[in-house]
């Protein structure tokens, strides 16, 4: 008999039987308020009418059509639909399967593209779990323990997190431009930098966004030094944050993006975009894969672009964030515990504290337990699993909104 590797850990309970908007159910038909979006998934819902639609249409007509043999329509149109949307300037694309397949694509491309070796990445930040992702990923041991020995040539800097330091905004900031200066001139000698490899908003390391002055001071170094800047917006773009990428609320000037996760409402799809002065210099051969621009995925991708243009996804993820945020602050004033409730748009976390002011991953847990037995889904992160985070679907309505944040209430009273 076989069986799921025990290493799997469930978040919650729930088998679910069908989905709809960011409404699951089970095989009894349980409603539950899905405020995971599998992980930033399912970015205009469970099972969204138009996605369904595009996708059982481009399976009767072809399934597979691997996009290094033959191209096929739904990818070129994909592309042009995503220059609409992209920051100005990257107008070339690569796509793959997985949010650690396009982060591995963007590594190999500032490598080849500048000769250099090594990469700066930010403290916090994740980046997936192959053997070079992980290597790059700073946001808990879990992801990166077991299986050294890891990939050479990486130095980590630290990330503005002010409440991890105790400090400001700007002080965090100081700190982390000039402790990024020190590692220059100490670890990773800039000749040899390739590239700097950042999330605007840190994911799993607790939801901690950066800041204007941050980033800047990250493009001053990169164009002083010939660095190249990779925004991993895996997931933070496509509308999340109230923006459509996460970078454009601190005027974030990236060489290379990083995009997956709400890409395609649930299918698997990822990519990077660059200039295409700055692809051409990829070596030949370099970029592949066999499943890549899966022609379902492309439709549903295409719907989904759609979907968060005629539905005013984005503008609807800034109003109902500044909503949930509002609503979630209230509660976190009733209690101490909660030391700070941070995030933009629909990317929302909460922090918990102990007493003595130390990272609290176990109330957080119970917490999201209490929350799941309740019908509110959701996960934890950060370093200490300390953070609970809110990230519905870009669809969430204003009374679902309120409906999480009441259960969420009763959550945080009933184990505090």
């Amino acid at each position: 008999m076989a069986e799921l590797s025990a290493t799997l850990k469930q978040a919650t309970p729930v088998v679910a039987t069908r989905g709809e908007g960011v409404n699951l159910y089970d095989a009894q038909d349980n409603r539950y308020l899905d405020f995971t979006a599998g992980i930033g998934v399912t970015s205009t819902g469970h099972c969204h009418p138009r996605v369904v639609a595009a996708a059982q249409e481009q399976v009767g007509k072809l399934i597979h059509g691997q996009y290094t043999t033959i191209m096929h329509q739904p990818l070129l149109t994909l592309v042009e639909r995503l220059g609409e949307v992209l920051p100005q300037g990257l107008d070339r694309l690569f796509f793959a399967n997985s949010g650690s397949e396009a982060v591995e694509a963007a590594l190999r491309l500032a490598r080849q593209a500048t000769g250099r070796p090594n990469m700066i990445v930010f403290h916090g930040g994740f980046h997936g779990r192959t053997v070079a992702t992980a290597s790059m990923t700073t946001s808990g041991t879990k992801y990166r323990s077991g299986f050294s020995p890891l990939m050479a040539g990486v130095q980590v800097s630290p990330f503005p997190d002010p409440l991890h330091y105790g400090w400001s905004q700007e002080e965090a900031t100081r700190f982390a431009l000039r402790e990024l200066d020190y590692t220059l001139q100490t670890l990773a000698q800039p000749n040899d930098t390739a590239a700097f490899l950042v999330e605007p908003i840190l994911g799993e390391g607790g939801y901690v966004p950066g800041s204007t002055e941050f980033f800047a001071g990250l493009r001053e170094r990169a164009d002083k030094h010939g660095i190249l800047l990779i925004a991993d917006e895996v997931q933070t773009g496509f509308g999340r944050t109230g923006k459509f990428w996460a970078g454009e609320h601190f005027d974030m000037s990236a060489d290379i993006l990083i995009t997956a996760k709400g890409l395609a409402s649930g299918f698997p799809l990822s990519g990077i975009a660059a200039s295409s002065a700055l692809m051409e210099k990829a070596w030949p051969g370099s970029q592949g894969g066999t499943y890549g621009a899966n022609a379902v995925a492309c439709a549903a991708a295409i719907a989904t672009l759609d979907v968060i243009q005629d539905e005013g996804l984005v503008d609807n993820a800034a109003q109902r964030g500044a909503q949930l945020k509002d609503g979630l602050q209230q509660v976190a004033d009733k209690h101490d515990e909660i030391a700070e409730v941070r995030g933009l748009g629909l990317l929302i976390g909460n922090e918990f504290r102990d007493k003595d002011g130390n990272p609290d991953g176990a109330t957080a847990a119970k917490v999201q337990q209490e929350a799941a037995r309740r019908g509110l889904l959701l996960l934890t992160c950060g370093p200490w699993g300390q953070v609970v985070r809110f990230i519905p679907a870009l669809v969430v309505s204003e009374q679902e909104v309120d409906e999480a944040t009441a259960l969420w209430a009763e959550s945080v009273a009933a184990v505090l």
